[in-house]
């Protein structure tokens, strides 16, 4: 007698893989993206633009970080189109590939004391692709996770690969900590600070075994055998009244998410060093501490939007976020290390999850499965070019030119912004319930 094999296509066994691939490569592409934005505030300024003023410095090094957020946009359109054509488990797959490259030879890359010009030159050259990488990573894996969900816990299932943002940026902080309090501060700027870009290769050979064992989702596979679909979902986006309205909201929604973390996550700590003269360790340990929390908060977030509807997590969030950076910039103020990690906690570790746990189901329902992959990966990566990239340098320059007040005036600005494009978006599922979700589903109303 024979016994048929177990269907490897079964639905157990592509959430599980599913989970562990959107989880385990997330974190490995933000560690990256953002153990460079950690070194740009604390090394790069030192190694790659020497001979300049503290500020200038500052400014610069920064710079080359916002530089990694005009290529995500690039990313977002290139993979986003290629993830609507040819799968989301392809691009996946390239994105971390591109991602772990670029970070290796970040940490080989000669200073400027070793090949003058060339070094900054060389910085940029790879922080661009790594701004390329993450741009394309983003939309596929939480569609991955999106698209697998069951019905009713699409935000749940979505909040899993935004885990990988909190727990990159608590390992790429804690790497640097961690280097940073075993070797002294010659060591650490001599070559201390390279291993933890080295390290990557180690996570990327990880991420890319389990990455290669995933199915595609059910959406895109039902959607791959019909005939008609658009051949360039962009142009399709554009045509489209609805999509085109949902691609301008949405961006607009997403102004304070990126503003709010890359406040308390990177210019909290440029800020704190250089310009009140905090000690590095507990600001980045104040950091990690936040970041933990948001592991916890994250799917927690993200499983309340499935009960009380997207818009109005996300809203609350953008608006408590705002209200907690007065006591943030406070404690900041004071000094005193303990409060400085309650302050960072609350806004970065509890209010933030808020917006952050429900997106990736909250942009995935505005668009229909043959252009979803591009049009949640144009509202995301667009709009970090402004929110995210140049948070940290706008910031900077507020503080040194206006104090805090300048600082809370740039923040609330983007949130009344964000508020009120949340709010204005229609409450429609273009998603579905049903996995088929081939083509736009029957509208269908949530909170």
């Amino acid at each position: 007698m024979t016994t048929t094999p177990r269907d490897p296509t079964s639905r157990s066994t592509d959430v599980r893989l599913v989970v562990a691939s959107s989880v385990f490569g997330t974190t490995v592409e933000w560690y990256d993206f953002f153990l460079y934005g950690t070194a740009a505030g604390i090394v790069f300024d030192k190694l790659y633009f020497p001979g300049s003023d503290p500020l200038v410095a500052t400014v610069l090094s920064f710079a080359t970080f916002a530089l990694g957020f005009l290529a995500r946009p690039v990313g977002g359109f290139i993979f986003g189109h290629l993830g609507d054509r040819v799968g989301r488990k392809k691009i996946l797959v390239a994105t971390m590939l591109i991602m772990g490259v670029s970070t290796c030879l970040i940490g080989i890359l000669p200073d400027y004391a070793q090949i003058g010009p060339a070094a900054p030159i060389l910085l940029v050259v790879l922080r661009l692709a790594q701004g390329v990488a993450v741009g394309g990573e983003w939309g596929g894996a939480v569609l991955m996770a999106t698209e697998y969900a069951p019905p009713g816990k699409r935000g749940l299932y979505g909040s899993f690969p935004q885990i990988g943002l909190a727990l990159g940026l608590m390992l790429g902080t804690g790497v640097l900590a961690a280097l940073n309090a075993l070797t002294t501060e010659a060591a650490f700027l001599a070559w201390g600070w390279r291993i933890g870009f080295l390290l990557s290769a180690v996570l990327v050979v990880v991420g890319l075994l389990i990455r290669v064992k995933i199915m595609d989702t059910p959406a895109f596979r039902t959607m791959a055998t019909r005939e008609g679909e658009a051949s360039v979902p962009a142009l399709e986006l554009v045509r489209d009244r609805i999509s085109r309205r949902h691609l301008l909201l949405g961006m607009g929604s997403r102004l304070t998410e990126g503003v709010a973390f890359n406040a308390w996550a990177v210019f909290v700590i440029s800020y704190g060093t250089g310009t009140l003269g905090l000690a590095r360790q507990p600001l980045l340990l104040a950091v990690m501490v936040a970041a933990a929390v948001m592991v916890a908060c994250i799917p927690l977030f993200g499983r309340l939007s499935d009960r009380i509807g997207r818009r109005r997590a996300f809203a609350a969030g953008a608006v408590t976020t705002l209200v907690l950076a007065v006591p943030a910039l406070a404690a900041l103020h004071g000094g005193n290390p303990a409060l400085i990690t309650l302050a960072l906690v609350a806004v970065l570790g509890i209010s933030y999850p808020l917006m952050y746990g429900p997106q990736a189901a909250f942009y995935a329902e505005l668009f229909p499965v043959s252009r979803r992959c591009t049009g949640i990966s144009v509202v995301y990566q667009l709009s970090g070019v402004v929110a995210s990239g140049f948070t940290p340098l706008v910031l900077a320059y507020l503080a040194a030119r206006t104090g805090t007040g300048g600082v809370l005036g740039y923040l609330a600005a983007t949130t009344v912004v964000s508020v009120a494009c949340t709010l204005a978006i229609r409450r429609r599922d273009l998603f579905g319930d049903d996995l088929r979700a081939a083509e736009p589903a029957t509208a269908a109303e949530h909170r």
